[in-house]
């Protein structure tokens, strides 16, 4: 009986421990990553370089979920995907000055791109909060983004992003923290933000955004904390009394100009210093009971400040100094029993100190008034008083002059016309009978002079990889008519619609490709050369580097016409039409080769697009303008001449394929999409029934019709997936509705897509 006892005892034990084990077993395996989700984290930290703070990933490589957590590095997991990771870098946003620009100097290198990682990011699906803070990040934030729809917490303070904060960020409704702190933003202030219904963190400070402030914000009802400072925001700033749960309000350092606004009573910290606000200080700031923290220096605020400000129960902090406030402080203010400082220095206020901020136990600066007190540090009363008078008579003095100014310029611009009318009008109507019209200096592209004069790139970031490249300069005509023996036939390699191209040899040995254009005098020499200039700043590494240019000023046949010679790196190893073709010496590009030219092609003209202020459009995408060299690196040429021709290519197709040309140059995507389809079908699609290859584009989705279009060599080198993501994108990309065509920024996913699925497929085939 005993030993029954004994045994049964034994046996429920092993069961008890049995079941302890299988079930730490299975919480092990669900707080397991999945492989896919382990293979993004190594993925990121390739394409961050490597930080230090990842490092210790090497010893929990197969449980990374279960790697220590410090200040530096923070994952979680759950259910086996992640769903928090911050990383704290060690990038500051520290820049130096080069010629006028700001150069970033720890930034990632020019091999990140931030369309990539990005991508790879928006795989982490579950991921709720993602902080990457002073990581070195450069780029323009792409809109895809959006895709990481599980975030309520985005943190990407203190790295070197640029352009406009992504629209489709709008899209991301469960977000409620969003800090972007200490970048190069440059758009306006988006008006979208009301959209994020669960946003109580909004914190953009330290950028360079401008515009308006949005009145759109203050329909964000859940907002606690609004942080703007250290941008260019400009104009009034609204009533803000609808946000009843903010407590923080950070607009300093701004260009605000409006009067105070009526704020909500629950703020605690108020910061609108070394902005612009005018006229008084509003008494409804006397039921901020809340307040502690309260900074109104360095404004143009006029009038006695209100006694409650000083006397409210939570204040610790008010900052009043550098405005034109003045009058006479009461001697029996009563101050907060937590006013710890006070600063009312360089205004004209009068009078006596109130006692109560002559109180040891804070601080108080009081000098460049008018007061009784420490004459030393005090102006004389008479000046406060005197700027008073002058001010009140300045301003009737300023309204009449004002107003008998304008009458008189108007009376005399009035006479100007009709003389200049009379004297010119007849003449010029007779001149342009035999003369033709010069276009003005604004003409149809957009492109004033003033914007050429002052475009700049967004970030000198748009310059990484591209310090090798050398420097744009002006040539001389003797120097090109040298290097080509005098534009021999030798020398002529083709003409196109865009003039004549040379191959010539420089005095150091330098081979370069010459451009001779014939352009129309539509600009003056001035304004030509602020176009060639714009055009030289472009630097990428897989754009044909424009080495610079030439303008002949000299005696020429045609008077109206000026000749323009751009000078271009010579790229030798033909373009990539040519690669695909199984006729070149070569045998033509295997799938793979072919994604990887569409990619960084379609990077360049991403560049060319948001790389400058303004964008370059209309940039003639074609295979033969990509040219590949003797490293087997494609280059984009014959990009952004339309700054300075303003022509659209005609229609040269005649008979079956004239209705397939291209009709819209100016759209990139268009254009892109027909390169597309050349790298799918191979160049025969240049060459003949153009139409009737674009109406069999449908049959595409079926392996029949793959078969008879697409290019042998692609069919034999490429997976199911890949070549399908391929084949969509380019659908769209030639849909006759413009609005149907997706943004550049989608065709470069897809692309970058299409080429993991590839790269995962070879990779399984070895």
């Amino acid at each position: 009986m005993g030993s029954s006892s004994s045994s049964s005892s034994s046996s429920s034990s092993s069961i008890l421990l049995l079941l302890c084990v299988s079930l730490f077993s299975f919480i092990l395996i669900t707080h397991q990553l999945q492989p896919s989700q382990t293979q993004v984290l190594l993925q990121l930290r390739k394409q961050l370089e490597y930080p230090k703070s990842m490092d210790v990933w090497d010893k929990y490589s197969r449980d990374i979920c279960h790697s220590p957590s410090s200040p530096q590095l923070t994952i979680s997991c759950e259910e086996n995907s992640i769903t928090e990771l911050k990383v704290m870098g060690d990038k500051s946003r520290k820049v130096s000055e080069f010629d006028g620009f700001a150069i970033p100097n720890q930034t990632l290198s020019e091999a990140f791109f931030i369309d990539s990682f990005v991508t790879t990011l928006s795989r982490l699906t579950n991921l709720r909060v993602l902080s990457l803070v002073s990581m070195g990040i450069w780029g323009s934030l792409p809109d895809k983004i959006h895709r990481l729809y599980s975030l309520e917490l985005l943190d990407l303070s203190s790295n070197f992003l640029f352009g406009s904060i992504p629209p489709k960020i709008s899209t991301m409704g469960r977000l409620r923290t969003l800090t972007l702190d200490g970048n190069f933003f440059n758009g306006t202030v988006p008006e979208w933000f009301d959209s994020l219904s669960k946003l109580t963190f909004l914190s953009l400070r330290e950028n360079k955004l401008k515009g308006r402030f949005p009145s759109s914000i203050c329909r964000i009802k859940k907002l606690t904390v609004l942080a703007l400072s250290q941008n260019k925001v400009s104009g009034k700033l609204p009533d803000m009394d609808s946000l009843t749960n903010l407590h923080v309000l950070g607009l300093w350092d701004n260009q605000l100009d409006s009067e105070l606004p009526v704020l909500p009573k629950g703020l605690v910290t108020v910061l609108l210093s070394k902005n612009s606000f005018s006229g008084e200080i509003p008494q409804q700031f006397d039921e901020l009971v809340q307040l502690q923290h309260l900074d109104l220096s360095f404004n143009f605020l006029q009038g006695t400040p209100p006694a409650a400000l000083f006397s409210l129960p939570n204040i610790s902090y008010l900052n009043l100094a550098s405005n034109q406030l003045s009058g006479s402080l009461p001697y029996h203010l009563t101050c907060g029993s937590v006013l710890g400082f006070v600063d009312i220095s360089t205004n004209r206020l009068t009078g006596g100190l109130p006692s109560c901020l002559t109180s040891d136990n804070r601080l108080v600066k009081f000098g460049g008034n008018c007061l009784s007190v420490d004459p030393q540090h005090q102006h004389l009363e008479t000046y406060c008083k005197e700027v008073h008078k002058k001010s009140s008579s300045k301003d009737i003095g300023v309204l009449i002059a004002v107003i008998g100014g304008v009458g008189i310029v108007m009376i005399l611009l009035a006479y100007g016309f009709l003389v200049l009318y009379r004297r010119y009008c007849q003449q010029r109507a007779s001149e342009q009978q035999l003369v033709p019209k010069a276009l003005p200096e604004n003409s149809a592209s957009g492109f004033s002079s003033e914007i050429l004069a002052n475009a700049r790139f967004i970030s000198q970031t748009a310059k990484l990889g591209t310090q090798a490249l050398p420097a744009c300069r002006l040539f001389s005509l003797e120097e090109l008519k040298e290097a080509t023996n005098n534009f021999d036939q030798s020398a002529f390699i083709g003409e196109g619609s865009m003039g004549k191209l040379y191959k010539g040899k420089m005095e150091n040995g330098t081979y370069v490709a010459i451009r001779c254009l014939a352009l129309f005098k539509r600009y003056s020499i001035r304004n030509l050369k602020l176009r060639l200039d714009l055009l030289s700043k472009l630097r990428h590494p897989h754009l044909v580097c424009l080495l610079g240019h030439c303008i002949d000023t000299g005696e020429q046949d045609d008077y109206n016409v000026h000749r323009v010679f751009l000078v271009y790196e010579y790229v030798p190893k033909g373009n990539f039409r040519t690669h695909l073709s199984v006729d070149s010496q070569e045998k033509g590009l295997i799938w793979s080769d072919r994604l990887a030219v569409l990619i960084v092609v379609a990077k360049a003209v991403q560049f060319l697009h948001t790389g400058m202020i303004p964008g370059f459009f209309n940039n003639r995408l074609k295979t033969n303008n990509i040219l590949v060299d003797e490293h087997q690196i494609a280059k984009l040429s014959d990009y952004g001449l339309s700054i300075i021709t303003e022509e659209i290519e005609k229609n040269e197709a005649k008979g079956e394929g004239q209705k397939w040309q291209i009709t819209k140059l100016q759209d990139d995507v268009y254009s892109f999409g027909f390169i597309l389809l050349e790298a799918l079908v191979g160049p025969s699609v240049s060459g003949r029934g153009e139409a009737r290859l674009l109406n069999e584009m449908a049959s595409l989705g079926g392996q029949d019709g793959r078969k008879r279009i697409i290019d042998p060599i692609v069919l034999t080198t490429c997976s199911e997936e890949s070549l399908s993501v391929v084949i969509s994108i380019t659908n769209k990309c030639i849909s006759p509705e413009s609005m149907s065509r997706p943004s550049f920024e989608d065709v470069l996913w897809n692309l970058q897509y299409a080429a993991q699925v590839q790269a995962t497929v070879d990779g399984e085939q070895k």
